[in-house]
């Protein structure tokens, strides 16, 4: 049984919360931050080409909605699924256990680089024509995250 997502994100924040106060340290924090990010993005890119090299063609939102129980296992994530269809993605994430374990960390100013920056870097890998438009965040103090994903034909 694969690790659950939320587990392997925990574990990912162990390290890259030492990592980022030692880049703080040497290089200041915006450095650092811009350093992280474009790492944890280049990860996200190569697991939604790795997710997409899984199913052997060119994935839809049918697709995405099948792979979504990987991210909400173990309670990670209550969301409330708004339209779901081969060109559209939408959902509300109402609870975000991925910032309830940065706070606890004390990682939460990184938190959006631990995850929330992932989501659209993690389409560019798994299908490019894939877009996510998003106003508000749990992790950035919203009452939600609204995820609005569609296929960007012009991508095509």
């Amino acid at each position: 049984m694969p690790l659950p997502i939320i587990e392997r994100r925990r574990i990912e924040a162990e390290i890259v919360g030492h990592l980022y106060r030692e880049l703080v340290g040497r290089m200041g924090e915006e450095e650092a931050r811009d350093i992280i990010d474009g790492a944890i993005r280049k990860a996200a890119i190569a697991h939604g080409e790795a997710c997409r090299a899984d199913l052997g063609h060119m994935p839809d939102f049918k697709d995405f909605e099948a792979i979504l129980p990987a991210w909400t296992a173990d309670d990670a994530l209550t969301i409330e699924v708004k339209e779901a269809s081969p060109e559209r993605l939408s959902y509300d994430v109402t609870r975000c256990q991925y910032a309830e374990t940065y706070k606890e960390m004390g990682l939460a100013e990184i938190g959006a680089l631990l995850s929330c920056n992932r989501d659209a870097a993690f389409c560019e890998g798994y299908n490019p024509s894939m877009k996510l438009e998003r106003t508000e965040t749990i992790m950035a103090g919203g009452r939600r995250c609204d995820f609005r994903y569609r296929l960007d034909r012009t991508q095509d």
